[in-house]
């Protein structure tokens, strides 16, 4: 007989996060966990010592959305309502959160990384997230991130001085921070096409931050666009850089020399670009949207090419970009720009877990049954990505323990 809490799979290919396995495959999965991989189709014989065995066309890791903020609501276009979202109480901004969550969870992301909230929010979900059948996708917690006072990231980020003071708060925020968000640079002009303000740190400062950090065993994302906050960003050492764009080959070469990971996010530009009235944007913005987009996909294949780390990231919560739904459309600007699919599947699936120090970045024997199940394979027909059959979630993830620097 078979043992409790145990259902056995056979599917006709599976991704295991860095390869395309082809071929029926037979998967036991006991408590929880993948007990083993068998080539064929055995569910005549597990049948009859009493397995419960379910057919799929394809099972990969559940997707991992590496660049979230989840207490806001991506749905939400105008900018009144926007606005006027950050300015509910607290518990009402929670259930948002718990809504991004669940609706992540749904389309198949097992696991996000909110890139910060001034409420903590983000750690609050942290811990829900854990409780058996929560039905909402595990999260990475950054906290508050720092930034400099009267400058960009008030929503997701807390006001650093001198030096003792930016040590001061990093400390603090790694002792309940999954990692340590530094604000380096605003937004970008999408009117002159450019990141036209200095970056918000010196690199004396980004590198007291990173020093600090790492000290603490906690890694360090950085919100960074344009050549100075590029160049700042990698001289100080940091572990990944957001979104990224305006990007050079000199500094993806710098990045890939040094391991840091790049998370592109390319969801909001291209929202803007797709739904200009949205913003309100004249043709003239339109076209630097344009160019931004296809400058940033082609500094995205160049950086696969080269082998730079990369993340899959959406930054939901932005306008426009929905929790859970954008993977598909991200992955739909990694597919656009040349990528293959196993190299996309990989920077949705492994390549973060790997990156935050996960000890089972793969779907192997042995390693928590977190997976996704979709009716055909993504290899043959990449819009299937949209429509998860079955999610099946890792409840109480294993502590990571500090990946190393």
């Amino acid at each position: 007989m078979n043992p409790p809490n145990a259902f056995a799979l056979v599917v006709d290919e599976w991704f295991d996060g860095e390869r395309r396995h082809a071929g029926r495959t037979t998967m036991t999965v006991v408590d929880g966990r993948l007990a083993d991989v068998t080539t064929g189709d055995h569910a005549a014989a597990l049948g009859a010592q009493g397995w419960p065995v379910q057919r799929c066309a394809f099972v990969m890791p559940g997707l991992v959305d590496s660049h979230v903020h989840l207490f806001l609501d991506g749905a939400t276009t105008d900018a009144k309502l926007r606005s006027e979202h950050l300015k509910q109480p607290l518990e009402a901004l929670t259930a948002t959160a718990r809504r991004s969550a669940a609706q992540a969870l749904a389309c198949g992301v097992t696991l996000v990384r909110d890139g910060g909230d001034r409420h903590a929010i983000n750690h609050r979900l942290r811990e829900e997230a854990r409780v058996p059948g929560s039905a909402m996708a595990q999260v990475r917690s950054i906290g508050l991130g720092v930034k400099r006072a009267k400058r960009y990231g008030a929503f997701m980020a807390t006001d650093v001085g001198d030096d003792d003071s930016i040590r001061a708060s990093v400390r603090e925020l790694a002792r309940s921070s999954d990692e340590i968000k530094l604000i380096l640079t605003g937004i970008i002009d999408f009117d002159a096409g450019a990141v036209t303000d200095e970056p918000q740190f010196t690199l004396e400062e980004a590198r007291s931050v990173v020093e600090t950090a790492h000290a603490a065993g906690r890694r360090v994302m950085a919100h960074c666009s344009g050549l100075k906050g590029l160049a700042t960003a990698t001289a100080a050492g940091v572990d990944s850089i957001e979104h990224g764009f305006f990007m050079d080959p000199a500094t993806l070469a710098l990045m890939r020399d040094r391991d840091l990971a790049w998370t592109p996010t390319f969801c909001p530009v291209h929202f803007q670009w797709a739904h200009p009235s949205a913003a309100g944007w004249p043709a003239q913005t339109v076209g630097h949207l344009r160019r931004i987009l296809d400058a940033h996909a082609e500094h995205l294949h160049l950086a696969h090419w080269m082998g730079v780390r990369l993340l899959m990231g959406t930054d939901a919560g932005s306008m426009g970009v929905e929790h859970g739904a954008a993977m598909a459309d991200e992955i739909d600007r990694f597919l656009d720009a040349g990528l293959p699919m196993a190299a996309v599947l990989q920077a949705a699936t492994s390549e973060p877990r790997r990156h935050f120090g996960d000890p089972h970045p793969l779907l192997a024997t042995g390693t928590p049954f977190e997976a996704v199940q979709f009716a055909a394979s993504p290899f043959a027909d990449r819009q299937v990505l949209r429509h998860p059959q079955r999610v099946w979630a890792r409840s109480l993830p294993e502590p990571l323990a500090p990946a190393a620097h």
